[in-house]
């Protein structure tokens, strides 16, 4: 068990016991307040009243756990709540009438009253301040109840989050698994290409190329969330073999901010958007295309656009457009930051299409 551990289990500790004594130092105020306006007060001082409340305060601290335990056993809810409920209300009856006649009992020891008095004393004075004592049985077993729900809510908590994990891993598996199979395709009928017109040294360094990318692939295959500089990593190396395949049809400028280097995103977020703009902005064009990669920190939060001068989306067809890639990142986005993240899609015929992300900041 470490530091921390031990630290916040006694903090639980003192919590609670400073609880049950502000309860006792209530319960004296109020009984001395009583006999003050009784004007009994001759007899007794606070000190008097006090050491009984703060007795009866002890007690109920000390049979919390058993209360507790009992309310494991039998919860509120057997029967349809009546079988828990009349259960319980028996039991606070009964504590509570054994505390009673333990008081009178220990009255009469250390008074001058008679023993024969022990049954006149207790049914005269049975309405008394004694029932608060069924009012501390209910408030214990309040407590547990509703650290009974806290409990279910944080487990049912836990397992959404669990769920939601597994979730965004099968969806970024799954992301992987659509990029590899076209992509290899086309990386490995470029290789062929470059064999036949006997370059063989661009085939050498496309395969080397392609064999980091895939080794990267698989370094990160668990990890939902990557440094940008991890994402720029891998995408470079994609977008170097796609220049290969384009040749002198593409290029590519990256401009992105040193402070958003660090910041953390989700794992392959860029890599379909620059494909799709790729594949859609600058593979339709007969002359060179141009994609735009820039990232920037503006008021605590990170800004990123992936932009080209393709022929931009008909009026009418944005949505028939986005692809398998956009919706995945759209969908992606709002299960991890809901609200809080942002994707706008901006299009102008002839004059490409611009994707811009907001996120929140996470260094």
């Amino acid at each position: 068990m470490n530091a921390g551990t031990m630290e916040n289990r006694w903090i639980r500790y003192a919590v609670v016991v400073a609880g049950w004594a502000f309860l006792g130092f209530v319960l004296s105020i109020e009984v001395f307040l009583n006999f003050r306006a009784q004007k009994e007060m001759g007899r007794f001082d606070f000190i008097d009243v006090s050491i009984p409340q703060f007795g009866r305060v002890a007690m109920w601290a000390a049979m919390a756990p058993l209360i507790l335990s009992l309310h494991r056993k039998m919860p509120l809810r057997r029967g349809g709540w009546v079988g828990g409920v009349g259960f319980h209300f028996a039991m606070s009856f009964l504590v509570m009438a054994t505390f009673y006649l333990g008081r009178t009992f220990s009255w009469i020891i250390f008074s001058d009253e008679r023993w024969s008095d022990f049954w006149t004393m207790a049914l005269n004075g049975f309405w008394g301040r004694n029932l608060i004592d069924m009012a501390f049985y209910w408030g214990v077993l309040a407590f547990g109840h509703g650290l009974e729900i806290h409990r279910r809510y944080k487990r049912e908590e836990l397992k959404a989050a669990q769920l939601e994990s597994r979730l965004i891993e099968t969806e970024l598996k799954a992301l992987r698994e659509q990029l590899r199979p076209h992509f290899l395709f086309n990386t490995l009928n470029t290789i062929s290409v470059l064999i036949r017109e006997n370059k063989n040294d661009e085939a050498v360094n496309l395969i080397a190329r392609l064999s980091s990318l895939l080794r990267m692939t698989l370094d990160h295959t668990r990890a939902h969330e990557v440094t940008l500089r991890q994402e720029m990593d891998f995408l470079e190396r994609y977008i170097d073999i796609q220049k290969v395949r384009f040749s002198d049809r593409l290029s590519v400028d990256i401009t992105i901010e040193p402070a958003a280097m660090e910041m953390r995103i989700p794992n392959l977020l860029l890599q379909p958007l620059v494909e799709n703009a790729i594949l859609h902005g600058i593979a339709p064009k007969s002359g060179p295309g141009r994609v735009g990669v820039k990232g920037r920190v503006e008021d605590g939060r990170l800004h990123l656009e992936v932009c080209d001068d393709g022929p931009g989306l008909g009026d009418g067809t944005k949505r028939a457009k986005e692809g398998v890639g956009l919706t995945n990142t759209r969908e992606r986005m709002a299960k991890i930051y809901g609200a809080h993240g942002q994707l706008t899609l901006r299009s102008e015929s002839g004059r490409g299409v611009s994707v811009q992300i907001v996120l929140p900041c996470r260094p």
